[in-house]
């Protein structure tokens, strides 16, 4: 609910409403939960807790940034308006589109939020051209229903779904290859310019060589299916999805991943040429960094050095001595 975030892949955070139902083991620690928003105002998570739809000054806000002509990246990565580039005064600029994560403490496809939420929400989208709405779910399997129920992406009817909106990246939450397998299918029969899987945080590895292929996500599973073929894996299922977002987990009940989950996916993205974007180590990375609060990990895991907590800022986000930052350069596959 404001134009800027800490959060690495956006511009700017958008909350519609605020409350939630856990529903994943990604969720045991939410932080939105307990963020100062849902502790003001006494929101409850749960199923058939009320949602509470933020105000109607709230709601203005992406109409307000949508006019705004001036936000702009360098080519170092900084994004901002004029008056942030003080720092970047010889790099060259240019125009930009904000980044507008949507229900950073909601769900947009929750059972619980009234479909009139829901039309309103599409509608303030399409009246906000100018933005990219990074709407991500861990409900993907509600998506292509709900879209349908409110008319499609375009509010013209149930077969507008067909044609997505241009300002719009749809992402899915997965967090294990259980999740993998069972959701990028759905996510890829949504139709969006932008499709994107977030991991964080990460609990498990994720090989993307078998994922259950779209069409055949009600029966033969794509692995089937290239076996009964002769075929080779060739990462078909990567190759749909236009970005990969991967992280760890903060907070004090922080689980830990292992580093070699991070590198198969980063190796996996770059065999199928999908930007990779790193986003943090959490609160646990390997221990070669200097100063930590003292926590070891007594891992279950087979590491060539022991895992370190050092706090989500000291770990970082360094993986193997570099920033991985990709972003998608172009439309999605519809």
């Amino acid at each position: 609910m404001a134009d800027g975030t800490k959060i690495e892949w956006a511009d700017a955070t958008f909350n519609p409403w605020i409350g939630c139902t856990k529903v994943s083991p990604a969720c045991d620690h939410c932080y939105a939960s307990v963020s100062t928003p849902a502790r003001a105002q006494g929101i409850v998570w749960g199923a058939g807790q009320p949602r509470r739809r933020t105000s109607a000054a709230n709601w203005k806000l992406p109409l307000r940034w949508n006019k705004a002509d001036n936000y702009f990246e360098c080519r170092c990565g900084h994004r901002g308006g004029w008056d942030q580039f003080a720092a970047h005064p010889t790099c060259p600029l240019r125009p930009a589109r904000r980044r507008v994560f949507c229900a950073s403490l909601a769900d947009v496809f929750d059972n619980e939020v009234p479909a009139s939420w829901r039309i309103e929400l599409f509608d303030l989208i399409r009246a906000t051209p100018h933005l990219d709405w990074l709407l991500l779910t861990k409900r993907i399997g509600n998506a292509e229903r709900m879209i349908d129920e409110a008319g499609g992406w375009s509010g013209m009817g149930s077969n507008a779904l067909r044609n997505p909106l241009p300002n719009v990246w749809l992402g899915a939450t997965v967090a294990n290859q259980a999740e993998a397998d069972r959701d990028i299918p759905k996510l890829l029969r949504v139709p969006a310019m932008v499709r994107f899987l977030s991991i964080e945080p990460m609990l498990g590895p994720i090989n993307f060589r078998w994922t259950p292929y779209a069409h055949q996500a009600s029966g033969e599973s794509y692995r089937a299916y290239l076996e009964r073929r002769g075929a080779v894996n060739v990462y078909e299922a990567l190759r749909q999805i236009d970005w990969v977002i991967a992280g760890g987990e903060s907070g004090p009940q922080a689980r830990p991943a292992h580093p070699d989950w991070y590198r198969s996916l980063r190796d996996q993205c770059a065999a199928a040429g999908v930007p990779f974007l790193f986003k943090l180590w959490g609160e646990w990375a390997t221990y070669d960094r200097g100063r930590t609060d003292g926590a070891t990990l007594a891992s279950p895991y087979s590491l060539d050095r022991p895992l370190q907590r050092f706090g989500k800022k000291a770990a970082g986000r360094m993986l193997d001595g570099r920033e991985h930052n990709g972003f998608p350069l172009e439309a999605g596959k519809a």
